[in-house]
């Protein structure tokens, strides 16, 4: 019962350091795109459009660490 307790705690702590990239990787994203607007607006909609594509993708790793702390 311990070793379960144990290995629950072991996940959620893997999952909260598994955010950390996703979040980072969000954080760069977005401030890039912002840079890129201030320095070109007229690229706005294919910068922000491109953007969006790559949130997805970022977020699909939050997800996936997510499910593997249920798997696991």
């Amino acid at each position: 019962m311990i070793l379960a307790e144990l290995t629950g705690n072991i996940s959620t702590v893997g999952y909260g350091l598994a955010a950390i990239g996703p979040g980072i990787g969000l954080g760069i994203i977005i401030g890039k795109t912002i840079e890129g607007m201030a320095r070109q607006p007229e690229a706005a909609g294919k910068l922000q459009g491109m953007m969006f594509i790559g949130l997805g993708f970022v977020e699909i790793l939050a997800l996936i660490g997510l499910v593997l702390v249920f798997i696991a």
